[in-house]
């Protein structure tokens, strides 16, 4: 049961590094939309992995509590380490995914957000931004 629950959240592992990479490289042509459609699906994604780390963990837990005083090293089928180590291979690439992901979200962030303030101006009090002043260009005047 640990070999299957381990394949699964691997393969949910690989799967949130794909649907990351194709939403780095959407943002890269500004394909913002597909970016918002994809993050209900990582979201699943990562829900879905979190149960299966639950499930891995308890299994573990449970092994351990009925070999007494064996350690888990000794436990663990070469398949299952082989599986272990694997996944913490891919975790760490989704980590690594995930950073650069996160570059390209702040870059656009803030392009969007000096975009906003060069229409908008904000007035500053201290270190706080307040609320944007209304563009004398934007008035409507009936």
């Amino acid at each position: 049961m640990l070999t299957h629950y381990l394949q699964n959240a691997i393969k949910d592992i690989e799967n949130l590094i794909e649907q990351t990479e194709k939403d780095i490289a959407d943002i890269k042509v500004a394909k913002h939309v597909n970016v918002f459609e994809r993050a209900k699906i990582k979201e699943d994604l990562l829900r879905s992995f979190e149960h299966k780390k639950s499930l891995l963990d308890n299994e573990l837990m449970k092994m351990l509590k009925e070999s007494g005083q064996k350690s888990l090293e000794e436990l663990l089928e070469p398949e299952q380490k082989q599986l272990l180590a694997y996944m913490k291979t891919k975790l760490s690439e989704l980590k690594t995914c995930n950073k650069q992901y996160a570059r390209y979200v702040v870059t656009v962030s803030q392009f969007y957000n000096v975009l906003l303030d060069s229409i908008f101006p904000r007035e500053m009090d201290g270190y706080t931004a307040s609320n944007h002043k209304p563009a004398s260009l934007l008035k409507v005047r009936a």
